[in-house]
């Protein structure tokens, strides 16, 4: 007996000092060709474990302590790059593959920053990590980018960016570096009339399980990207486990996720991962639970599969699936009707799809080729009807329908000419299929059954050449043709960089920029007799970093963006300008005409998650201006004149394989714009009417929301668990939305936006 306990006692000692470990491995390659770097040195800052890369570029630490790390990695010819903020958790493996710049002189010393495809331009890395770490990001990386200076929310309810004052139509989704269609479950989310947007919604349908890093970039884009006024999202996939079998399970009020990743064969290097997700809220919304009268539900599918071969290069298949829908009833108890909207039953659904096939071929060590085609559509539906609140009964008064599809080829080819000199060329063909449905059964207007089809080119070709030890350029050139108004655009791209020394770089960059007209615009114009044709801007940013001790940087970026050619009134002298535009019909004839002008200067502190502290303080000057037919200067919609964001957080690691961490997510913006509306005539009407002549005069309450995150991360012997709460808005500051005139209760209504939204989930690992 004495035995037994002796025996028991030791195996309790032994469980409780039980270290647990897992491991970290991945590939070093050279960024321009894929090609792997062999013999690469990689380190884990201050751990004294080292290794180097083998004969395929693979590197491997089996056996690591659960914990945070700093991947270091170096390699003769090559600038020395510093990966902070890797985590490391029992039950799965992490793999980060590692690019390389190749560099020509050897003045640049170790400095950290993290992987950049484009080290002249403004781009930001978001990674899967930060996009779980920070607070009511919903697990969706445009929600991150708003921690960005010059970038702000549009809604609280959705996703749209409005970056350095312009409109979240102006810019651009991709997938795997191409263009698609909106990504988004409900893009009718936080929109003034209820109806579809092509850029934002209420979530991203590509779950956080299937993302790798992602890539978000504004003001002067280099030579690859077009068809964008404002900002690109170029959301990149990960490739799944190629070793071992991992799940993860996820559930909280976003969704229910299950995700699955794994090899093929053991006798393959070929993998899979694919991700189920249905929403928190359909479930409880079938169960009969009401949101304010509201129903939303959405679920989406999304995989990816990996196919490298030993000649041919690596093949990958991809695709995304998603429907949500979100339906309002009115109260069968009229007398609780408060607004127009509590009369009425509204039916909107969503269906987005996309799916893929690239194909990486390095074909030496200084030339490589991708290719890729993907095709990705979009529909919506939105069904609204008065309510009898006697009978009960339906009246529909509107019908709305759209449709978006792409489908496009790409091929680019990168060569390191010498060791100064460095091409990338390529292009981009796309057929485009957009198409409007609007009818009014109910008081009249003219239906609306609009086909929007064309071709887009955009051919592009640019070279990075390093001048001297301290000087680099990148000069590019992008070409934009629309078959559809036979127009061309030739784009000139530049960017001269300076390296003052090894923590000091000066960057002048220069863009011009164009981008297709929405198919209502266009729309608008052809209904006049007019051809619409693409929008531009001329884009001039100049920017300073300075790396810091202890894994930071100072940033300070200003910027002038010019925008013309857009559409505006072709026949009467008034305020309507494209770039005010949002998801309504244009009514009106336009032609392309009318002029814009975004300036600001942007600051950026940001320190990496090192020694369990980190943060991101940005904040923007900016003013936002434009000329509709009338020639009068007035401030756009999004003129709200700064932006203010900190995104920060402590964490707290504990002997016992825990971890708690809190971050706090503050946003200070300015007020956005609005119109003042005709009280009188709004009457007569029975609907909203502005006072046109006085567009975007009234300037809205400057907007602040607080959001706090809390969670607890735990190892034990082959998972990991998260518990987290988030809290949107964790004040509950009442932020307003929009104005619009009320025809039930006789007035003009001021409507706000979200409270208090908080969302408690659960993430399991193994």
């Amino acid at each position: 007996m004495i035995r037994l306990l002796i025996l028991l006692l030791m195996t309790t000692t032994v469980a409780l000092g039980q270290s647990i470990t897992s491991t970290i491995r991945g590939t070093v390659r050279d960024v321009d060709t894929g090609y792997p770097i062999i013999g690469a040195s990689v380190a884990l800052a201050k751990t004294g474990q080292g290794t180097v890369t083998d004969e395929n570029g693979h590197y491997r630490f089996e056996n690591m302590a659960v914990g945070r790390y700093v991947l270091e990695v170096r390699s003769l010819g090559y600038e020395t790059l510093q990966l902070p903020e890797l985590l490391l958790v029992s039950g799965k493996e992490l793999i980060r593959d590692v690019d390389l710049v190749h560099q020509a002189t050897d003045l640049q010393e170790a400095v950290v920053r993290t992987q950049r495809p484009y080290p002249l331009s403004s781009v930001q890395e978001i990674t899967t990590e930060q996009t779980l770490r920070y607070a009511a990001t919903y697990l969706d990386p445009a929600r991150v980018a708003t921690s960005f200076a010059g970038v702000a929310t549009a809604n609280d309810q959705a996703n749209g960016l409005v970056i350095r004052g312009n409109a979240p139509n102006h810019m651009q989704w991709r997938l795997e570096g191409v263009e698609i269609v909106n990504p988004n479950h409900l893009s009718n989310a936080g929109t003034f009339s209820d109806r579809a947007t092509t850029t934002g919604g209420g979530v991203n349908i590509l779950s956080t399980q299937l993302m790798g890093n992602s890539y978000f970039m504004n003001g002067a884009f280099p030579a690859t990207y077009g068809n964008a006024l404002s900002g690109v999202m170029d959301l990149r996939l990960r490739n799944g486990n190629n070793e071992k079998r991992e799940y993860t399970v996820q559930a909280g009020l976003i969704g229910f996720d299950v995700a699955a990743e794994g090899p093929f064969s053991k006798n393959s290097k070929a993998s899979y991962l694919i991700n189920y997700r249905y929403s928190f809220t359909g479930l409880l919304s079938a169960m009969g639970v009401s949101f304010g009268g509201e129903d939303n539900r959405f679920q989406d599918l999304s995989f990816n599969l990996n196919f490298p071969t030993q000649k041919a290069g690596t093949f990958t298949v991809f695709g995304m699936g998603g429907i949500s829908s979100n339906t309002f009833k009115a109260d069968t108890d009229s007398t609780t009707w408060e607004f127009q909207k509590d009369g009425q039953n509204i039916y909107f659904k969503n269906k987005m799809g996309a799916v893929g096939i690239t194909h990486s071929m390095p074909l030496n060590d200084r030339n490589a080729i991708k290719t890729a085609i993907v095709a990705s559509g979009l529909t919506t539906t939105r069904d609204a009807a008065w309510v009898d609140p006697v009978q009960q009964t339906e009246r529909y008064y509107e019908n709305d329908g759209l449709s978006k599809s792409r489908v496009s080829l790409s091929s680019i080819w990168s060569s390191r000419l010498s060791t100064a000199v460095k091409l990338k060329a390529g292009g981009f063909v796309t057929l485009q299929d957009d198409r409007l449905d609007s009818k009014a059964p109910v008081g009249g207007g003219d239906p609306i059954d609009f086909q929007l089809k064309g071709l887009i080119l955009q051919p592009f070709a640019s070279i990075n050449w390093q001048l001297a030890p301290r000087w680099s350029t990148e000069l590019g050139l992008h070409y934009l043709y629309y078959s559809k108004s036979k127009e061309g655009s030739v784009e000139p791209r530049a960017a001269i960089s300076y390296q003052m020394n090894p923590a000091n770089q000066l960057r002048l960059s220069y863009g011009l920029q164009s981008q297709l007209p929405l198919p209502q615009t266009y729309l608008a114009g052809r209904s006049y007799g007019r051809t619409i044709g693409v929008s531009k801007s001329h884009q001039v940013v100049l920017a300073y970093t300075l790396q810091l001790p202890q894994s930071s940087s100072l940033k300070l970026e200003a910027y002038w963006q010019h925008l013309f050619d857009i559409p505006v009134n072709s026949q009467v002298p008034n305020s309507f300008s494209a770039l005010n535009a949002m998801e309504s019909v244009v009514a009106q004839p336009l032609a392309n005409t009318g002029v814009g002008r975004n300036i600001g200067l942007e600051a950026t502190w940001q320190k990496y998650l090192t020694d369990e502290l980190y943060f991101i303080v940005a904040g923007s000057l900016y003013e936002s201006t434009y000329q509709g037919s009338d020639q009068v200067w007035r401030s756009t919609r999004f003129d709200g004149r700064h932006t203010f964001s900190f995104t920060g957080g402590k964490e707290f690691a504990t002997k016992t394989n825990r971890t708690w961490g809190v971050n706090l997510k503050a946003l200070w913006i300015g007020g956005f714009r609005d119109t003042p509306i005709d009280a009188q005539a709004s009457a007569i009407s029975g609907q909203t009417v502005y006072l046109e002549d006085q567009a975007f005069s009234i300037k809205l309450k400057d907007y602040f929301r607080p959001d706090l995150r809390v969670y607890l991360k735990r190892s034990k012997v082959g998972y990991n668990s998260t518990w987290s709460l988030d809290l949107q808005n964790v004040m509950s500051v009442k932020n307003q939305a929009y104005s619009y005139y009320d025809s039930y209760q006789k007035r003009v209504v001021l409507r706000d936006q979200l409270g208090l939204i908080p969302v408690l989930s659960y993430r399991v690992q193994f």
